[in-house]
This record gives C-alpha cells, sequence and structure tokens, in this order.
C-alpha cells in the first residue's frame, strides 16, 4: 500500500510539474516585437501572425506591395500600456524611407492589441504623430495628430484612451527634463 502511495505521489507532481512546462502563448511584449521585428526586417509571413487570421492574406498582399518602395530602418517601443484585461494599447516609433524618395523620416503609430485565445494579435494600427507612412491608416477624419488613437472612434476613443492609459509606461518619463530645476526651493 505505500508503494501505490509513493507511485501516487510521484505521479502526481510529474503532472504537475508537465502542466507548469505547458506553453501558456506569447505575452504582449513578445507579439509587438514578433509584429515590429517582422515589418522592419521585411519578414512579413512572422508579422502576419500577429495579425487575426480573416486579415493575414491582404495584410501579405500590402506589405508585398509596399517593399518594393517603402523600408523601414528601425523601430522603438515609446509606449506599452493601458492593458486592460484581454485589451492593451502600445505606440511604436517607425523610421522608415521610401527608396524613390531616400528621405528618413520618423512617425509614431498607435496600436490597438486584443489576446485572443492564448495569442496576442494586432486589431487596428494607426498614425499618431509624424509624417503620413505607407501601410498605416490614417487617423479619423477631424482628429488632430494629438488626438489621435487606434480605432474607430477618433477623437472620443482617444479622450477614452488617455483616461484609461494612466498606467502608461513612457521610458523617458523618469529622466528630467532640461528644463526641470531640481535646485529650487519651494
Amino acid at each position: 500500500m505505500k508503494s501505490f502511495m509513493k507511485c501516487f505521489a510521484m505521479s502526481g507532481l510529474v503532472v504537475a510539474g508537465c502542466a507548469s512546462l505547458a506553453p501558456q502563448g506569447d505575452t504582449l511584449l513578445e507579439s509587438v516585437r514578433t509584429y515590429d521585428e517582422g515589418l522592419r526586417w521585411g519578414r512579413y509571413s512572422a508579422a502576419a501572425t500577429r495579425i487575426p487570421p480573416r486579415e493575414r492574406e491582404a495584410f501579405l498582399d500590402e506589405r508585398e506591395d509596399l517593399a518594393k518602395d517603402l523600408h523601414i530602418t528601425d523601430y522603438d517601443l515609446v509606449k506599452v500600456g493601458g492593458k486592460v484585461h484581454d485589451r492593451a494599447t502600445v505606440e511604436v516609433k517607425y523610421s522608415w524611407f521610401k527608396e524613390t524618395e531616400g528621405t528618413l523620416r520618423e512617425t509614431r503609430a498607435v496600436q490597438q492589441w486584443e489576446r485572443r485565445g492564448a495569442s496576442w494579435m494586432l486589431v487596428d494600427e494607426r498614425r499618431a504623430h509624424g509624417p503620413e507612412m505607407p501601410g498605416l491608416r490614417e487617423p479619423p477624419d477631424g482628429a488632430k495628430d494629438s488626438d489621435t488613437t487606434a480605432g474607430p472612434g477618433g477623437a472620443k476613443d482617444a479622450e477614452a484612451a488617455r483616461a484609461d492609459a494612466t498606467g502608461l509606461t513612457d521610458r523617458t518619463a523618469a529622466l528630467p527634463s532640461d528644463t526641470d530645476d531640481t535646485t529650487a526651493q519651494p
């Protein structure tokens, strides 16, 4: 009986150990990096794994067409946050140029992500600041650059996003600005 109990206990530990090794899905940051690295290096099939399945074929067709002239030279994750349950907002700065023009430009985009099952999917991406960039949707009509956010509601969504974004982390926010006077006395 003792050996049966030991075997039973050991099998429970093995099952528990295997369950903890089961894949839990990608994190938001892994998904964002897979998408943006895919765009940066022209690995559109990898980037497409972060697009909802119904939209992948159109995404791949568009990216292959854009790649004839558009070159993304770098990207930088500016803000990651606004994460509430299965939704998140990410701001990315793209450095890019069109081969036909040769001028390096920087454009910020706001990405809306949703967790679907074990994966994070990019459900919307729009220009937030900077020059128009091929492949990025434009802000809704009437929205100014500063009011731009991803999503169909435009400025109203921007206000809601700002209200929800109190948890956004901007890696430059912790740096003192040139105008901060840390020696001033009250």
